[in-house]
């Protein structure tokens, strides 16, 4: 393995949205089911509220599959975009009921009521619960949610979303357990240049070469990311030469994270950590 800028240098053991296949993604809970289960890292997604919180949830807006108002009754799909979250304070945003509802993408979910956190909260929480399980503490990696076409709509811009997120996580002094990554370049470019000292993480899904988006983002991140699909021999070997480790997401059956392990991979983003333990890692 290549020379890591990560420390303690270690094969990241993603939960991705904490311990999505068996726990409320995105929950308190479900980070802490994640770090119990063999996860060394906990993935997480965030956005902005109305009121300039840092909100932990995947989408821009309560998702009716598995989310409902706080009296458990259903939100209607062509209302949810009526309660973006960058259109609501964080306080209407937390009576939303997240993990009661059965989601059928993930039947293997056990139930548990709980809501969208702040990203301070979550940190802090998982520190507190790491410290008193007496496990070491865990690497965060956290995914800024953001799109070009809904800037001011869904999120502010870039260095405004770039600012409120720092200025949660940098009180917390995480130093290198900390990542942050997206598929939106321009967040990357941001945090490059006013926090040259995280450690970033370029998110990709796309059938752009590697020698296209390393242009587009313009600088070099700590981690390349992306979709298993995409890994090769070939792609993981030009990323360890420029000091880049990649960890692909988002896997959910034993025999890719074999497959990926033999590419070289430095590290795996699953809906199971569960399998880590399994496998022996």
């Amino acid at each position: 393995m290549q020379e890591s800028k990560i420390q303690p240098a270690v094969f990241l053991k993603q939960g991705h949205r904490g311990t999505r296949g068996l726990m409320a993604e995105n929950t308190i809970p479900s980070m802490k089911k994640a770090i119990l289960d063999g996860a060394n890292t906990i993935e997480m997604d965030i956005h902005i509220t109305k009121d300039n919180q840092v909100i932990v949830y995947h989408d821009s807006y309560p998702n009716p599959d598995y989310t409902t108002f706080a009296d458990g009754s259903e939100i209607p799909k062509e209302d949810k975009k009526k309660y973006s979250w960058y259109q609501i304070s964080y306080a209407e945003a937390k009576q939303f009921v997240i993990g009661l509802k059965p989601y059928t993408a993930f039947p293997q979910q056990q139930p548990v009521k709980s809501y969208a956190p702040l990203l301070g909260e979550l940190i802090d929480s998982v520190e507190q619960f790491t410290k008193a399980q007496g496990l070491p503490p865990v690497h965060y990696n956290v995914e800024i949610k953001a799109d070009p076409a809904t800037d001011g709509k869904e999120q502010p811009a870039p260095e405004e979303f770039v600012a409120l997120v720092m200025k949660v996580l940098e009180p917390k002094k995480l130093g290198k357990r900390l990542f942050i990554q997206s598929f939106d370049e321009r967040q990357l470019q941001v945090l490059n240049k006013k926090y040259p000292h995280v450690l970033l993480g370029f998110l990709t899904g796309s059938k752009d070469s590697f020698e296209d988006n390393m242009k587009k983002l313009g600088f070099t991140p700590a981690f390349y990311n992306p979709h298993q699909s995409l890994v090769t021999k070939e792609l993981v070997s030009k990323c360890h030469e420029m000091k880049m480790q990649v960890n692909p997401w988002t896997l959910v059956k034993k025999e890719d994270f074999l497959k990926m392990k033999a590419l070289g991979v430095d590290g795996i983003i699953t809906d199971y950590p569960n399998i880590f333990k399994e496998l022996g890692w």
